[in-house]
């Protein structure tokens, strides 16, 4: 055992005595309390304190780092909850407007949101997430906040498809509310139209137009929309009278589905009447 330690001793002694001189300067420079050694010992303290404070920098850059990610996760997570809350609060102002498109409502609604639109066709529809689970049945009237909507034309059991004011297909009995004047409402693929009102008839720009009683499918006094525009006609009785819809079908994301149910024994005289072709 000595033996190695001598042995290691002598293969090594110029840094065994090495350290062993710098052992003793140091120990000597520690006990060593004249003026010179004092401000050797001050200097070389504020020395190693500025070295240690920059290298502490090092464990302080990693820390901030993993601190960066977690800010970074915590704002994304946050901007996702703020999206989803503005989100809830637009959705909770427009539910808002349709319940209040009648404070007492005749019939029934059940609310729905339009999950398919098709609004670049001369029939143009919309697809809701409402079927005949949810008790729609077709020939039901459809609003939104700005009034009438359409009529459902299609069911299945998830799902419904609404024949809207943009179709060729569309038909609807309608009124101009302040003259009573009423005409058959229509969309000629560009323009939608209160057809058949004389030349004589009252009817201004602005005025506001609703469903008629004369329709089967529609209550009476559904808000439609103004009339936007009307065109003297040459060689004709009639006026042209285009519409503005109420609703903004390109917008439009929540609505309600009437359940109207239209008189079945007015309905069947009607029908066993000839030139009966009221919607």
């Amino acid at each position: 055992m000595f033996q190695r330690i001598y042995d290691f001793v002598l293969l090594f002694r110029e840094y065994v005595v090495l350290s062993g001189l710098l052992l003793i300067s140091l120990t000597l420079l520690a006990f060593n309390d004249n003026v010179q050694m004092r401000h050797m010992r001050a200097f070389t303290t504020v020395a190693f304190g500025l070295v240690q404070e920059q290298l502490s920098i090092v464990p302080r850059y990693i820390g901030l780092r993993s601190e960066n990610n977690r800010l970074r996760n915590t704002l994304v997570n946050l901007t996702d909850e703020v999206s989803r809350l503005r989100e809830a609060r637009l959705e909770n102002i427009r539910l808002r407007r349709l319940l209040g498109l009648n404070e007492s409502p005749l019939y029934p609604l059940t609310g729905g949101k339009v999950v398919g639109k098709n609004l670049t066709l001369l029939r143009n529809t919309l697809t809701l997430n409402l079927g005949s689970r949810d008790s729609i049945r077709e020939q039901m009237p459809v609003i939104g906040d700005g009034g009438l909507v359409g009529v459902v034309s299609h069911v299945a059991d998830g799902y419904s498809v609404v024949r809207i004011l943009l179709n060729t297909d569309f038909r609807a009995s309608a009124k101009v509310q302040r003259s009573r004047v009423d005409g058959i409402l229509a969309w000629d693929g560009r323009s939608l139209l209160l057809n058949n009102v004389a030349k004589t008839l009252d009817v201004k720009v602005g005025d506001v137009v609703v469903t008629s009683e004369y329709s089967l499918t529609y209550p009476s006094n559904i808000r439609i929309g103004i009339v936007e525009e009307v065109q003297e006609q040459q060689g004709t009785l009639f006026k042209k009278v285009f519409i503005l819809p109420g609703v903004d079908f390109v917008k439009l994301e929540e609505v309600f589905v009437m359940n109207y149910t239209p008189d079945r024994e007015r309905l069947m005289l009607e029908r066993r009447s000839p030139g009966q072709s009221r919607r």
